[in-house]
């Protein structure tokens, strides 16, 4: 008999708020978390703003002598982790510890942690490098230290695909329980890179706005005006946990999640495929495999990140997907809100879709004044909207060319 899988926590922080309820308000209220850049003297690039987390004090979830030897990307992961477990209701023993694991992402990891570290080789030389540099700023320790934080000993790794890592982590989780590897995954990702060589080296590439002196409506999803997307910051955690555990210790179920659909496109290492191909094939994927007919979905949770290619692109492929019932669902952009995550985009806009299902309430795209002619779909546009929401999907495209779509249902007992 085929494992379900649900979600039974969730954890968010992000430039709307450093918890998941401080999230969903901000999402139902149509705010925006993108401002100007405080955490460097941003003068020198083109674009100076970005969504950052702000007011977060990590010595809440982690001891001091950790927090100096770990890159911000793995105190982001532990707070949203923290958050999560507490929202699951998880009380960890040694039998539930044995059969829990962590599959956790980060698209860049510790970058900031080696920006450091090279400075200090460069001006103090090596005996002034940390011999922390690996444990503390590794892609993979983000996982590795929350299984040590709570003692899980079940499958223990990152993935790494660009934008579409949490939502890899997410894809891995639910396999891993499918198989039987485990009865609980903890899933998701993080990402802190917001510093000068990012911000440079993706406004070199002229895909970030530079609508500085208008940040809140700087990330516009859809809209004609859209020239380009906002870097942010954060972390998202989702537990994931098999149908009849969950049920046995009577947890909160805010969604099931019934399949994954992943792709590539083979294309370019940074745009789209211009007919949306495989972010097409990625949707159909994830509904074949979980049993859905199209005109179940009512809600998709869209990559769209604000660049002219991409959005155009992920239209196509959701007309192309969907015939004519592309026109009766509706598709938001959160985007338009957080900003683009990056490595934790897809964990975090995996929970606005679990949320959003829990709660039969869409999120808006916010700043879609003037829709593009070729971007025609419901888009939810600047209010929240109440719906009748039965199964919905959430979108990841990474650069590379790496696809992934995820298919949740409202939770029912039958």
């Amino acid at each position: 008999m085929q494992r379900r899988i649900v979600i039974t926590g969730i954890g968010l922080i992000t430039p709307l708020g450093n918890t998941r309820e401080e999230n969903w308000e901000a999402i139902l209220a149509g705010r925006s978390g993108v401002a100007p850049i405080t955490a460097f003297d941003a003068s020198r690039l083109s674009c100076r703003i970005a969504g950052q987390v702000r007011n977060f004090d990590p010595s809440a979830v982690m001891d001091p002598k950790e927090l100096r030897h770990t890159d911000r990307f793995i105190h982001f992961a532990i707070q949203a982790t923290s958050d999560a477990i507490q929202d699951a209701g998880l009380v960890f023993d040694d039998e539930l510890q044995e059969s829990t694991g962590v599959i956790y992402g980060s698209g860049m990891g510790g970058l900031s942690t080696i920006l450091a570290n090279e400075e200090r080789l460069r001006n103090q030389g090596p005996r002034r490098v940390s011999p922390f540099l690996s444990s503390g700023g590794g892609t993979n320790m983000a996982a590795g230290i929350i299984a040590i934080h709570w003692g899980l000993r079940g499958p223990n790794y990152a993935t790494v695909s660009a934008c579409s890592t949490s939502a890899h982590a997410v894809a891995d989780g639910f396999y891993a329980i499918a198989r039987g590897d485990a009865e609980i995954m903890v899933t998701g990702g993080s990402e802190a890179i917001i510093n000068e060589l990012t911000m440079a080296s993706f406004g070199n590439s002229h895909v970030l706005s530079t609508r500085n002196n208008d940040p809140q409506r700087a990330s516009r999803p859809f809209d004609s005006g859209r020239d380009g997307f906002v870097l942010a910051e954060g972390g998202a955690t989702l537990i994931l946990e098999e149908l009849g555990h969950a049920l046995a210790r009577g947890a909160k179920i805010y969604a099931e999640i019934l399949g994954v659909g992943m792709t590539a496109d083979a294309y370019h290492i940074t745009a789209p495929s211009p007919q949306g191909t495989g972010a097409a094939k990625a949707m159909i994927r994830a509904m074949d495999r979980s049993g859905l007919p199209r005109d179940t979905i009512s809600y998709i949770n869209a990559h769209a990140t604000s660049t002219k290619l991409g959005d155009a692109s992920e239209n196509t492929a959701i007309k192309a997907v969907f015939g004519p019932h592309a026109y009766r669902l509706a598709v938001s952009a959160t985007k338009s809100m957080t900003g683009h995550l990056l490595g934790a985009a897809g964990a975090t806009e995996a929970a606005y879709t679990a949320m959003a299902l829990y709660h039969q309430i869409m999120p808006p795209t916010m700043n879609l004044e003037n829709p593009d002619p070729d971007c025609d779909l419901d888009y939810v546009p600047n209010r929240a909207r109440s719906g009748d929401l039965l199964a919905a999907l959430s979108n990841s495209n990474g650069f590379g060319g790496a696809n992934i779509s995820l298919a949740f249902k409202r939770y029912s007992h039958s």
